[in-house]
């Protein structure tokens, strides 16, 4: 049977913590800094977050079949 790869966008937008916690970065957070956001979503959108336990469960399945990192 052949070897399963590792999805290239997962292992650059995830990384799977020792707990199982999933990390990604928020989105919105790369460029038009000067206009079109408000104060409030900069501040939200700053950062890292955590997926929740179902979504990082899919992500840890199907995106990393060996295991991550």
């Amino acid at each position: 049977m052949p070897k399963l790869k590792t999805r290239s966008s997962a292992k650059k937008r995830f990384h799977v913590k020792k707990s199982g916690k999933v990390k990604f970065a928020k989105a919105l957070g790369k460029h038009l800094f000067t206009h079109a956001k408000s104060p409030k979503l900069k501040r939200e959108h700053r950062g890292t977050g955590h997926l929740r336990d179902m979504d990082a469960k899919k992500v840890r399945l199907e995106l990393f079949p060996y295991g991550a990192n």
